[in-house]
C-alpha cells in the first residue's frame, strides 16, 4: 500500500507532477488490492452482529478501522480508473465517466438497501421469531409509512447508519471534478481547500465556538436533525491522501529507520487510548480521556487522531508488503511459502470486486447474524461462520471476476 508521511507536501511543479500521474496511474500497485481485501473480510467480520471476532480486529487496538483503508484503497484505484481518463480525453469525458461510476454505485445501494430490508421483512413475517429483526437496523419508519422513507431513499434524504458508507463514497466522487480542475491551477491550494472542508465539517470543534454552525454534513432522514454517521466532507481527506499518491501530488515517503520506529510509536501510544485499554487493561484514565476528548478522533467525521493513526499504521504496512510489493510474491516452494502465496492471491481477488463483495457482505452479515441468534452462539461455531462467510467473499470475488471477463465473447470450441 502506498503511503504517507504524517506531514503531506505538495512542493513538486505542477507539470512534472502531472506528467508522473500519467506515467504511474497506469500502472496497478498490487498492495493496493491486497489491502483493500484485508478490509474487506474485517468489514463482514465487524458487521456481522455479536461477532466475537469483532472484538479483536485492527479497530479495537486503535483510533482507525478498515473504513479507512477502503476509502484510501478506493483513492488509490479512482486515480488509476478516473484520473487517466482526465489526462487521456479530457476533463469533459474524464468527468462523464466519474459520472457513470457514481450512476453504478448509486443503484448498487438502492439494490443492497431493498434486498437486506426485504429479507429482513421475510424473517419477521414468516419466522415468528421473538427478536425484530427490522428493528435491528432501525428500519421501523420504512415499514410503518415507506412514503416519505421511500422517497428519502432514492434522493439520498435517507441513509440508515447501516448503509451509509456508499452514499458517503458517492458524494466524494462527485468532488473529483473540481479537484481535478482545481489541480491543474495549483496543488498548494487544492490542498488547503481540502483541509479546510475537512475542518468545517468537524461538527465536535465548532461545538466549542461561538458560531451557531454544527459543520458540513448531510441530513440522514427527513423526520429528525440526524446527519449521515459518514461525513464525506470529513472522509474526503483519507479519500485523496490515496488519489493524489497514484497521481504522483505526494511523493512516497522514504523508508528510514527513524520513520518506522515514529510510526510504530504512534501505534503503539494508541494502544492504552484505544478499546482494548479501557476493556481489558480496565485504565479508567483512558476511558475518562476518551470521553472527554472524543472529538479528536471521531469516526463521523473523521477526527484528526484516526487520520494520523491511520497514516502510521499503512506506513508500516508499506514497509512490510516491501518495494511494488516483492514481500507477497516471496520465492520458494515451502508448503509455508505456497501457503502465504496462495493467501495472497485469494486476498488480492477479494480486494479486486470490492464493490460486488462488499454489498455481498453486508446482506450476508445480517443473515449469518439471524443463523447464529438461532442456533446460539460460542467460539467453535462463531469460527466456523466467520470461515464460511470469508469463503462466500471469496467465491463471490472469482464469480464476478468470471462474469467480467465475459468468457462467452471468446472463440467457439465446437
Amino acid at each position: 500500500m502506498t503511503m504517507a508521511s504524517t506531514t503531506t507536501r505538495f512542493t513538486e511543479p505542477r507539470a512534472a507532477a502531472v506528467s508522473g500521474a500519467r506515467t504511474v496511474a497506469r500502472i496497478r500497485d498490487p498492495r493496493l488490492d491486497f489491502y483493500r481485501g484485508i478490509a474487506m473480510f474485517i468489514i463482514l467480520a465487524s458487521h456481522t452482529p455479536r461477532n466475537f471476532l469483532s472484538l479483536w480486529i485492527p479497530a479495537r487496538w486503535g483510533f482507525s478501522d478498515a473504513t479507512e483503508i477502503f476509502v484510501f484503497c478506493s483513492g488509490m484505484a479512482s486515480a488509476i480508473a478516473f484520473g487517466s481518463s482526465y489526462d487521456r480525453r479530457g476533463w469533459l469525458l474524464g468527468t462523464a465517466r466519474v459520472a457513470q461510476r457514481v450512476w453504478q454505485v448509486y443503484w448498487a445501494h438502492i439494490g443492497m438497501f431493498i434486498f437486506a430490508a426485504a429479507m429482513l421483512a421475510a424473517i419477521d413475517y414468516y419466522g415468528g421469531f421473538d427478536k425484530n429483526y427490522i428493528g435491528s437496523l432501525n428500519l421501523w419508519r420504512l415499514f410503518d409509512d415507506p412514503s416519505l422513507p421511500l422517497i428519502g431513499l432514492f434522493t439520498l434524504t435517507y441513509v440508515p447508519n447501516y448503509f451509509d458508507v456508499l452514499p458517503m463514497y458517492m458524494a466524494i466522487l462527485v468532488m473529483m471534478p473540481a479537484v481535478m480542475a482545481v489541480a491543474r491551477y495549483d496543488l498548494r491550494v487544492l490542498a488547503g481547500a481540502l483541509a479546510l472542508i475537512w475542518l468545517l465539517a468537524q461538527s465536535a470543534l465548532w461545538d466549542y465556538s461561538s458560531f451557531a454552525f454544527e459543520g458540513l454534513n448531510f441530513p440522514a432522514e427527513p423526520w429528525s436533525d440526524r446527519h449521515w454517521f459518514f461525513n464525506p466532507f470529513g472522509w474526503q481527506v483519507v479519500f485523496f491522501t490515496g488519489f493524489a499518491f497514484i497521481r504522483g501530488w505526494i511523493p512516497a515517503p522514504p523508508i528510514r529507520i527513524w520513520l518506522i520506529a515514529l510510526a510504530a510509536a504512534v501505534l503503539i501510544v494508541n494502544i492504552p487510548l484505544s478499546s482494548i485499554g479501557v476493556r481489558e487493561l480496565g485504565l479508567d484514565w483512558a476511558k475518562d480521556w476518551r470521553s472527554a476528548y472524543n472529538g479528536w478522533f471521531d469516526k463521523s467525521d473523521l477526527g484528526v487522531l484516526r487520520y494520523v493513526h491511520f497514516l502510521a499504521l499503512a506506513y508500516i504496512a508499506w514497509v512490510i508488503a516491501g518495494p511494488h510489493g516483492s514481500r507477497l510474491r516471496p520465492d520458494g516452494e515451502g508448503i509455508a511459502t505456497r501457503a502465504f502465496v496462495l493467501v495472497v492471491r485469494l486476498t488480492t481477488k477479494v480486494g479486486q470486486q470490492s464493490l460486488a463483495v462488499f454489498l455481498f457482505s453486508m446482506v450476508f452479515a445480517q443473515f449469518s447474524g439471524f443463523v447464529m441468534d438461532q442456533v446460539g452462539r460460542n467460539v467453535w461455531n462463531m469460527t466456523l461462520a466467520n470461515l464460511f462467510g470469508f469463503a462466500l467473499l471469496i467465491g463471490v470475488a472469482y464469480c464476478v471476476s468470471w462474469f467480467k471477463s465475459q468468457p462467452w465473447k471468446g472463440s467457439a470450441t465446437g
